[in-house]
């Protein structure tokens, strides 16, 4: 499903569901309504209030499509965005780990999907991490049956199925790949993906570029003992077309079966070479036309990426969505996958890929930001986050080897004591409401304190081993000195005797 605002074309509006969207654009300006209140935090029951308003009007819909299930019109648009902000508003209020909150991070998955597809580079990491964590939404899914919508779960079911297929034939393109020939295209890839980067720089870093063309060579080189071979490109007009020719041909001709590795591998090396042809030529300059839509697209990747620094103190998950949006509003407008200018003329391919780097680092951004979510309400991170600084501060003082004496914990066990004196009746309170992840706060605070009585009882052992050694030493002098007197006394006695004899 596109935003609400997607240039992709709709079919017109059947009267008979005009109710249906009446009533999800008011849910959707409820929803929008919560996610801008920062006077307030975000509750539970107002966003469970939502969720069963969507969800009544998805069944009313189902039950009038029974005979075109394909269609999609506006008020599919305004289900998404709704969908959308429910799935992010029940991370905000801590319940990350429900199927409602799936349908974001699903979402972003599958546009990261399709687009690595369409680039044709990616490693095998990529593809595994989104693989573990669509099997883990899967689970989440299992546990939802009992309290959630069949008609929600099954949309995510066809989701997550769109995201595996696609993963598949993705994995299926890497299959080849030899053990001694993996680390060179996982080499390959990360130069590729770099490069691109240094395009949104503000200053074009020749020497950078210079590096990886060196890199390249090198590569090369070894390459060729595998039979292996690309030339290093100019650039020209010629070269780009013969670029986007091995793309296209290397898509034809492997739909079904997966490319020979050396195939891959050699297409892979041949792009990076007239990449940086163009790059050299370009400098970081986008053509005008396409200047608006590079400037957008940095901005958002700049925001997302500062907002990944900061995420743990100030973000709200439903902060995202208006990311989401104009991304999504961007993508779609794309013709057959082309960046277009405002006469509908195709992007040339230096722009065409700068765009698209831009495009799915952003998505990326989004979607480490969703897997970093934790089910705790934004109600309870102030505390959560204090006591996650805590704990790091208190392991990383244990890795190095602890503390001297046990009252340099002083400070952190007044600070463990008033954040427990918090709570009432063991839960954590925001007035008289109880905030979802009240077992994550608790487990953390409980973890450091186990912490801090670990580092007291290690340093109380120090001590006490030195104190016990302190008085060993202290009896050895003791009987040194005794050894000593006697020794004296029994040279006094000696003489004493000679002395005697001589009388």
């Amino acid at each position: 499903m596109a935003g609400t605002d997607s240039p992709a074309p709709r079919i017109p509006l059947d009267p008979k569901e005009q109710p249906i969207l009446d009533k999800l654009l008011a849910v959707r300006g409820s929803l929008e309504l919560l996610k801008q209140d920062r006077g307030n935090y975000v509750k539970s029951e107002d966003v469970i209030r939502c969720y069963d308003q969507v969800i009544e009007q998805v069944e009313i819909l189902n039950n009038m499509r029974t005979e075109k299930r394909l269609e999609q019109n506006r008020v599919d648009y305004v289900l998404d965005d709704c969908l959308q902000l429910i799935s992010l508003a029940f991370m905000t209020v801590g319940r990350t780990h429900e199927a409602p909150a799936l349908y974001a991070f699903v979402s972003t998955a599958k546009r990261l999907l399709d687009h690595l597809k369409e680039a044709m580079f990616y490693s095998n990491k990529d593809l595994e991490s989104i693989k573990l964590n669509l099997s883990i939404c899967r689970q989440y899914i299992e546990r939802g049956r009992e309290t959630h919508s069949p008609h929600l779960l099954t949309l995510l079911e066809a989701r997550i199925q769109l995201c595996e297929q696609r993963l598949a034939e993705l994995q299926l393109n890497l299959s080849h790949l030899t053990d001694d020939l993996r680390p060179e295209y996982e080499k390959l890839v990360s130069i590729l993906r770099t490069l691109c980067a240094c395009n949104t720089r503000s200053k074009f870093p020749h020497e950078e570029v210079d590096d990886f063309l060196e890199q390249l060579k090198e590569l090369q080189e070894k390459l060729r003992a595998h039979g292996i071979k690309a030339f290093e490109s100019d650039g020209t007009k010629e070269d780009k077309l013969a670029e986007m020719a091995a793309k296209l041909r290397l898509a034809i001709e492997h739909p079904e079966p997966e490319p020979e590795a050396d195939k891959l591998i050699e297409t892979l090396l041949q792009r990076c070479f007239v990449w940086i042809s163009i790059m050299k030529k370009k400098e970081g300059r986008i053509a005008p036309n396409f200047k608006k839509t590079y400037d957008k697209l940095l901005n958002i990747r700049n925001q997302l990426q500062k907002l990944s620094l900061t995420q743990a103190w100030s973000m709200r998950e439903t902060d995202l969505w208006g990311y989401q949006r104009q991304l999504d509003r961007i993508d779609e407008a794309r013709v057959d996958g082309n960046f277009v200018d405002e006469l509908g003329r195709p992007a040339e391919l230096y722009e065409q890929r700068t765009l698209l780097y831009l495009l799915r680092k952003s998505y990326a951004l989004i979607y480490q930001l969703l897997l970093a979510s934790e089910p705790v309400s934004e109600a309870l991170k102030p505390i959560y986050n204090q006591l996650s600084t805590l704990k790091r501060c208190l392991t990383e003082v244990k890795n190095l080897g602890g503390v001297s004496h046990p009252r340099e914990l002083w400070p952190y066990s007044m600070k463990l004591t008033s954040i427990d004196d918090m709570r009432v009746d063991g839960k954590f309170m925001i007035g008289n409401d109880i905030p979802e992840g009240q077992g994550s706060v608790i487990q953390l605070l409980e973890e450091c304190f186990q912490l801090v009585y670990d580092l007291r009882m290690e340093a109380e052992e120090r001590a006490a081993e030195e104190r016990g050694n302190s008085s060993g030493s202290e009896s050895d002098a003791k009987v040194e000195l005794k050894k000593d007197d006697l020794g004296s006394a029994a040279s006094e006695a000696s003489e004493t005797s000679d002395e005697r004899q001589t009388v």
